[in-house]
């Protein structure tokens, strides 16, 4: 799609503008807990971790989380990315602490189990 283009070409803030209008509109029309939703959140969550933007990151995939878990399970592939992702938020954060650490690694372990 037209924000993978863009961040292929090295636009990421271009890309994050229009994943951020997409997933806006998915949540408009489908509610938070339609797949495509979801999917369309992911990818915002990516694009904010692309441009290290962690604590927007961070909050958008806890806000995330509930319904996804609730909607497609705690075994689906978004899910799980979903929780990949907030690791990396959590552990790459420049801001980080002990406890964000200890988290992103309790993450991880229950993503690979």
């Amino acid at each position: 799609n037209l924000a993978s283009c863009l961040a292929d070409l090295g636009r990421h803030n271009e890309a994050l503008v229009f994943r951020r209008d997409v997933y806006a509109r998915f949540v408009a029309m489908k509610g938070l807990s339609h797949e495509r939703t979801i999917l369309a959140g992911s990818n915002l969550v990516g694009s904010l971790n692309n441009l290290e933007l962690w604590d927007e990151s961070k909050t958008l995939t806890r806000d995330q989380l509930p319904a996804v878990r609730r909607s497609l399970g705690s075994d689906h592939h978004l899910t799980l990315r979903l929780y990949q992702r907030l690791a990396t938020a959590l552990r790459l954060n420049v801001k980080r602490t002990r406890d964000d650490l200890i988290e992103a690694e309790i993450i991880m372990q229950d993503v690979v189990q």
